[in-house]
């Protein structure tokens, strides 16, 4: 695990968390309710701007009964481009669903993977000035394992983190 990864710290609806932290809640809700189904949606997003902070948000959704979501913000980031703001959070988003699928791999065992979806939300569109980065992010989220969602069905990053920019 990054060293990056864990000194994150999440906003939650009950205050503070730390990686571990985030895991220990996203395993308790799942534990609370075993039978149930799960989708674990990571997304980010950025203000339009040549230095920004990107915010990434985890969200668990119990599947028909709502969930959870927890977001943090990376420092300021360097981002002259459009192309560099779409792939820095494309990456912040994949490089959190790699250590967050690693560990729940880990606790919860693979058969958890296989009945939970573990998505990656990627902030770009079929329509927009983002459109043209479209097909090279969803192939770096696949190139990861990851099922890639765009918008407007991208709520972890285009609804969740967007709030927080």
């Amino acid at each position: 695990m990054t060293a990056e990864i864990t000194n994150l710290k999440f906003h939650a609806q009950d205050g503070m968390v730390t990686f571990g932290g985030l895991i220990e809640a996203v395993l308790d809700y799942i534990k609370s309710d075993p039978s149930r189904h799960y989708s674990i949606m990571i997304g980010s997003d950025s203000r339009a701007s040549d230095e920004t902070e990107i915010v990434s948000a985890v969200a668990i959704w119990k599947i028909g009964n709502g969930g959870r979501y927890f977001w943090t913000k990376s420092g300021v980031e360097k981002c002259p481009t459009l192309r560099d703001r779409i792939y820095k959070e494309a990456m912040k988003s994949i490089t959190l669903a790699q250590e967050i699928r690693s560990i729940l791999k880990d606790r919860m065992g693979e058969d958890f993977l296989w009945d939970n979806k573990i998505s990656v939300h990627i902030d770009v569109g079929n329509v927009g000035p983002t459109k043209e980065f479209r097909e090279s992010v969803l192939g770096m989220a696949k190139g990861f394992g990851f099922d890639a969602v765009i918008k407007p069905e991208a709520v972890a990053a285009f609804v969740v983190a967007d709030r927080y920019t």
